[in-house]
């Protein structure tokens, strides 16, 4: 991969990460529910899934949706899915002691797994590995650009919990964090338009 390459890519990396998709909106409402440190497992199960999901695109996965459409389309669906009781458990949560109680940020493996039916990190991973991962020398490509899409991704992620964590003071009001989760349910209910439209 040329220098130049490299800095298009990273550039790739860096928007997409930062930007605000499910992981993004996710971490930023597990920041304000629970503080930095509990959400670092979603953090790390994140950047490390997505890489993995990387690598696995770069190695063919991606060819087996185009073979097959319907694989592409249960997984859509059912990421959709997926989301959507997500965003029911997060709006639900700051909505009295008992919700509390039981609510907990996302374990690293629950963040890995999500990866695999986020549409934003399939768009993100077939991109990266289309757009940017030359023909010569193909499988040191695909892992300079896992690696590098790792190690932009965790830091670009882990501003948004960061971000919650911030908002913790002023979201101590229970109403405030009830509103405050409820329009973080939307907004991932909102981030499904794109992929179903």
């Amino acid at each position: 991969m040329t220098p130049e390459l490299l800095i298009a890519f990273a550039t790739y990396a860096f928007v997409t990460s930062i930007t605000p998709g499910p992981n993004n909106t996710m971490l930023l409402a597990s920041g304000a529910n629970f503080g930095f440190g509990p959400t670092v497992p979603h953090i790390l199960g994140i950047s490390l899934g997505f890489a993995a999901m990387v690598l696995a695109v770069g190695l063919g996965a991606g060819a087996l949706f185009a073979a097959f459409p319907l694989a592409h389309d249960i997984l859509r669906y059912g990421g959709a899915l997926y989301l959507t009781v997500l965003a029911w458990r997060l709006a639900r949560s700051g909505a009295g002691e008992a919700a509390v109680a039981g609510a907990r940020p996302l374990t690293f493996l629950e963040a890995a797994a999500f990866q695999w039916v986020n549409p934003k990190a399939w768009i993100m991973a077939v991109g990266a590995v289309a757009t940017y991962t030359p023909e010569a020398g193909y499988l040191l490509n695909v892992v300079i650009v896992t690696i590098v899409f790792a190690l932009i991704n965790g830091p670009c992620v882990s501003l948004w919990a960061g971000f919650g964590t911030a908002l913790r003071g002023v979201l101590s009001n229970p109403r405030h964090l009830r509103v405050f989760n409820v329009a973080m349910a939307l907004l991932l209910i909102a981030s499904l338009y794109p992929m179903l439209a």
